[in-house]
Order: C-alpha cells, then structure tokens, then sequence
C-alpha cells in the first residue's frame, strides 16, 4: 500500500493539470506560433514558466487503482499486476471489461 501523502498528492496534481489545461495550452500555442513578434512569444514562455509545476501533465504518476503502488502498473485498467495475479489466484482469469476488471473462473 502505498502512503497516503503519495497518493493525495497525485490527486492535488490532477486537480491542477486540469485547472490550469487551457491556460497552458493558449501559451504553448503562443509560443510556437511564427507569426507573433520575438518579445510577444518570449512574453509567453515567462507566463508559462510562472505556472504551477504541479500543473503539468507530465508530472503526474500512473498508480495502481487499487493499492496506490507506484511501479509496476498496467496502464490501461490502472492496476498492478502482481494484485491482477494475487486476485486471479493462479485459478481465473483476469481481464479488462469496460473501465472494469473482470476475474473469471476457469
């Protein structure tokens, strides 16, 4: 199990990812657009380096769904894949079944 702090901090990253979204992606626009003036897009990547750290989408860290763990995730059902072996018991199968994980007996 993770510790809580790790995981309440992930969730304080994702709140400001998705705050600070279409601020963030306005200046990147700025910044890469050829048409505005050196100092308008230099203006812009200042405004984006005042930005929160924490509100960039690369900061934040895939953790299993279930336990928090940090490592060993499988990113497309979110959980790690030692507790899908654990959870199938070496007698089931576990698949992935629209946002679920479905343990199947054989």
């Amino acid at each position: 199990m993770a510790k809580t702090s790790m995981v309440m901090r992930e969730v304080k990253r994702a709140k400001l990812v998705k705050k600070f979204a279409t601020k963030r992606d306005a200046l990147k626009e700025a910044i890469k657009n050829p048409k505005l003036s050196f100092e308008e897009r230099e203006e812009a990547r200042m405004k984006l380096q005042q930005l929160p750290r924490d509100s960039s989408p690369i900061r934040a860290r895939s953790r299993c769904h279930l336990t928090g763990r940090a490592h060993g995730g499988l990113s497309e059902i979110r959980a790690w894949s030692k507790r899908i072996t654990k959870a199938g018991d070496g007698r089931s199968r576990a698949r992935f079944s629209e946002g679920e994980l479905v343990i199947k007996a054989e």
